[in-house]
């Protein structure tokens, strides 16, 4: 079943979605995009996932910008701690809150912590992607909160809301408000609107096509020779690419 472009993904359909590990969620994205799969979508920087445990994350993004090194931010606006949470709540879940830290590549800072995390998932966010720092990050995983940034440190500084509900860049990506991100340990992906009904499908599809040609190949080679088990192998990657090409068009390698 298609969505209207307009439509979020159900709360099952993501839950569906964090099956996948984000490399096979972005297989079956790179058959259906019109972007450049092979630049676009994904981080270009190297991030870490500080709950890998935790498996992958699936849901909508809410940003805000933060600076820990400047104390000016705080006295510019005492109520940007309120004003944001009231952003964040009114925004439909499951999210992942993307944080641009300005002070990179120095950390003085985290955002995240116990507390903020807590606050944050008691609001339906399920997870962070931050290009600044976590700290408390055995609290975070007990609160349940995945993160995934770039280092861990031991202070907040100045932490403190900048500008929100706008767009940022972490780890080489452009993340707008209400963008659909899939991330673990391997990275994250940002999925165009115009992709996300049928991204689901997709991933089910090219997972299965290659469960059932090309890993079932590789995966009962026991006893064969040399020679037979390339003739297999091959005629798996022939088939992999006879179902994708028959589904989609025929723009990925075997």
């Amino acid at each position: 079943m298609e969505h209207p472009d307009n439509r979020l993904l159900s709360n099952a359909e993501l839950l569906e979605l964090q099956r996948w590990n984000t490399p096979a969620v972005y297989n079956g994205w790179e058959q259906i995009t019109k972007s450049d799969a092979g630049k676009d979508g994904f981080n270009i920087e190297v991030c870490r996932d500080f709950t890998p445990e935790m498996g992958p994350m699936a849901g909508y993004a809410v940003t805000v910008v933060v600076e820990p090194g400047n104390v000016e931010h705080r006295k510019q606006n005492p109520n940007a701690w309120s004003e944001y949470r009231r952003y964040v709540g009114s925004m439909p879940g499951p999210k992942i809150v993307v944080v641009q830290d300005l002070d990179k590549p120095q950390t003085y800072g985290s955002f995240w912590g116990e507390v903020n995390s807590g606050v944050h998932k008691a609001l339906g966010c399920i997870g962070t992607i931050t290009d600044g720092a976590v700290r408390d990050i055995d609290e975070i995983h007990t609160v349940g909160f995945k993160a995934i940034a770039r280092r861990l440190c031991v202070g907040h500084a100045y932490s403190h809301p900048v500008r929100w509900n706008c767009q940022v860049e972490v780890f080489g990506r452009t993340v707008r408000p209400g963008d659909l991100i899939h991330a673990d340990k391997h990275g994250f992906l940002v999925v165009p609107r115009e992709d996300e009904s049928r991204l689901l499908e997709s991933t089910r599809f090219m997972d299965s096509n290659e469960c059932q040609t090309m890993i079932a190949a590789a995966r009962n080679a026991s006893g064969l020779s040399t020679e037979q088990m390339l003739q297999i192998i091959d005629a798996a990657c022939e088939k992999f690419a006879e179902n994708k090409n028959a589904k989609y068009s025929p723009n990925g390698n075997c």
